[in-house]
């Protein structure tokens, strides 16, 4: 070879290396140990976008410290409208990352995954012809028939908070995002009463473009076990029967299959019946809706959370992550037509009268008396008892063991309710109606001030949580008694028919007995609140005629006496007894300001 062909040869090889470290993630070129800051994020997609027509990167919101927060839309045409890639006959899959942003894992394998994507342009060519890609192949035909919404970081403002010391239980990277927002609120309980600005904006977002499957991206703690990755999908009775048999006949064996065979093994997302101690049995439960899988899975949507296991090597986790995001991509575009047709029938099912006159389940716990057995991949460990404490922890070898353990994975429906007609909200709770509008739950007004006959909750004997719980002091017990009246509902006042796509939302939201109830985070606290009193030199003698006239009465305070030592001796609670017994005793106090019309 002569020296001209050489120079060629070395020129030609030189140049292909720079392309491909220019096109290096920030992860990469760190040997697999860093994630990037959020505007070495926000380069790198912007660098994306603009290397190919079919990525546009926007944002659906910003932060309260003023940072946005970012998108990728990423379509085979470059189509950028929600309606454009619908009519187009495609899926929306929306990944998402970093809702807590220590767990960066999805960032990084995201935005190598759309780089991956459009350097191999499913057969076209990038801008920039020299482009080529410098992971494995992704498998050919992932933007045929699915459409990418990517949100690298969903907490903006928390994942600024970066530092080394944000994880103690994580293996990697060296620095990592803060988990809550700059308001100390953790995004993923906050899907149902939508407090943080960011979820706000989210929930406009997620009414827009209702994808048509769902990918949270997380990283998981607690004990020590062989898989690289878990997952939760709703398949345990909270979402479209439906969907869930797709889910779960479909889906997820080909998506495990594929995860197992190429040497990541992966098993359901479980707590131990014992914390830190596999032995003790494993237990799946539904997901509460304030968390994201369990949120879509209301909006009759497919959720597929991923936790990647903590211990493991942070480029461990991101590849695994990688590799999941592609064989989904691969299930989805095979079965695009047949998901598109199960949603179709999910959210007609919801406006049904067979749903309707269902009972609905507001709230599910696992059965402990009914288990299969599994084989769980984990590792061998010894229970030491502590001589600085007293107390048990687990010390976890590196030694793989296979246990054969019951799993726990009935879940039985605690509360039902069977769903009226339509619930009615008097105009003042404006707030109410606000975060119910965020939900993209359809609601009209009464032109006119009408008295209704509704049925009506009033609420017995509250009890509060002690302490804050994500910014509220939560209800911890709900009961009430149900009548029927004729109330006065003003004008303005909001009527929401159940026969809507999101009847599972207005369902939890507005029953008193929904998990994750407005009136359980402290929505209507105010009803609680005793407005008028009265005075002892009133209720004394009013008390005494109360008893000469009323003889049933004066056997009911007998009882009460009798019954109840610490009312005896408290003259308060005794004369406001009676007060409660008065035509002057708020009416309106304790009752449920959303009622329900029954008829249909």
């Amino acid at each position: 070879m002569n020296r001209a062909v050489l120079i060629l040869v070395f020129t030609w090889c030189s140049f292909l290396l720079n392309a491909q470290k220019e096109w290096m993630t920030f992860y990469e070129q760190s040997g697999g140990k860093r994630t990037p800051r959020y505007h070495e994020t926000m380069d790198y997609c912007q660098k994306l976008a603009e290397a190919s027509d079919l990525v546009h990167l926007t944002s659906f919101g910003t932060s309260p410290q003023g940072r946005k927060l970012p998108l990728l839309i990423v379509d085979r045409d470059g189509l950028q409208d929600p309606e454009a890639i619908k009519s187009a006959g495609r899926l929306i899959l929306l990944i998402q990352a970093c809702i807590h942003p220590g767990e960066s894992e999805g960032k990084d394998a995201g935005m190598m995954l759309i780089r991956d994507l459009i350097m191999r342009d499913e057969g076209r060519r990038t801008r920039n012809e020299e482009l080529s890609g410098i992971r494995h192949p992704a498998s050919g035909g992932l933007l045929e028939n699915v459409s990418i919404l990517f949100i690298p970081i969903f907490n903006v403002d928390g994942h600024e908070r970066f530092g080394p010391y944000n994880r103690i239980n994580q293996n990697g990277p060296e620095e990592m995002g803060w988990r809550v927002t700059a308001t100390n609120l953790n995004l993923n309980r906050d899907f149902l009463k939508a407090d943080a600005p960011e979820m706000q904006a989210w929930l406009k977002f997620y009414n827009r473009w209702l994808p048509d499957f769902f990918i949270d991206i997380h990283t998981t703690d607690g004990a020590d076990y062989q898989y690289v990755l878990t997952y939760m999908m709703e398949t345990l009775g909270q979402m479209d029967p439906g969907l869930t048999k797709w889910c779960d006949e479909v889906f997820l064996p080909e998506w495990t299959g594929k995860l197992n065979a190429t040497g990541y093994p992966v098993f359901p997302y479980v707590r131990f019946r014992r914390w830190h101690d596999p032995k003790s049995g494993l237990i799946r439960d539904v997901a509460p809706p304030m968390l994201s899988q369990g949120y879509v899975a209301l909006r009759n949507r497919p959720g597929l959370l991923i936790e990647t296991h903590m211990l493991k090597p942070y480029n461990q986790r991101v590849e695994a992550t990688y590799e999941c995001l592609v064989y989904a991509l691969e299930i989805l575009n095979r079965q695009a037509k047949k998901l598109q047709s199960l949603l179709i029938r999910a959210d007609d099912y919801v406006q049904s009268h067979e749903f309707q006159n269902a009972s609905f389940p507001l709230q599910f716990e696992t059965s402990l008396s009914d288990s299969s057995f599994v084989n769980f991949k984990g590792v061998e460990y010894e229970e030491i008892r502590s001589d600085l404490t007293g107390g048990v922890w687990f010390k976890y070898s590196s030694t793989p063991a296979t246990f054969h353990l019951p799993v726990f994975s009935r879940a039985i429906p605690t509360e039902t309710v069977k769903l009226p007609l339509s619930y009615i909200i008097p105009p003042e709770w404006s707030v109410v109606v606000e975060r119910l509008n965020l939900h993209g739950i359809r609601m009209n007004r009464l032109e006119k001030d009408s008295v209704i006959t509704v049925t009506s909750y009033k609420i017995k004997n509250p009890r509060w949580r002690p302490g804050p719980y994500e910014g509220r002091h939560r209800l911890s017990r709900i009961n009430y008694d149900t009548y029927e009246e004729n109330r006065f509902f003003p004008a303005g006042s909001v009527i929401i028919e159940t026969a809507q796509p999101a009847a599972r939302v207005i369902a939890q939201l507005l029953e008193p007995k929904g998990d994750g109830s407005l009136l359980s985070w402290g929505f209507f606290d105010p009803v609680f609140e005793q407005k008028e009193y009265a005075e002892y030199y009133v209720l004394e003698p009013l008390a005494k005629q109360m008893l000469e006239k009323d003889p049933e009465l004066k056997r009911e305070f007998e009882q009460k006496l009798a019954s109840d030592s610490t009312f005896a001796k408290s003259q308060r609670r005794i004369l406001y007894w009676f007060f409660e017994h008065t035509p002057y005793w708020d009416q309106k106090r304790f009752v449920y300001p959303v009622a329900r019309i029954e008829q249909r």
